[in-house]
């Protein structure tokens, strides 16, 4: 697990197949699956490891503005909402 964290801490998609390998040849049932599930969407993995672009930031936005939909559920209308996600942006 160490060897995968520091592909992913440097960014070094490049070796995340020779990583795989290993894995599904020496590692325990639980890693052999997880390296399987990375097979299956290996041309992603392999994206998000070495690109420096990220949907990190878009992420946070939806994320922030779905919890501000939970609170006002049921208690304003739209306008009210829209000032509330205006303000924070």
């Amino acid at each position: 697990m160490r060897d995968f964290a520091e592909i992913m801490v440097g960014r070094r998609g490049h070796k995340v197949q020779e990583w795989i390998a290993r894995a599904r040849r020496d590692g325990a049932p639980a890693l052999r699956s997880f390296a399987a599930g990375l097979l299956r969407d290996l041309d992603a993995v392999t994206a998000g490891l070495t690109m420096a672009y990220s949907s990190g930031p878009v992420e946070g936005h939806v994320n922030r503005i779905k919890m501000l939909k939970r609170q006002m559920y049921g208690r304003a209308n739209f306008d009210l909402l829209r000032k509330r996600v205006v303000h924070y942006v």
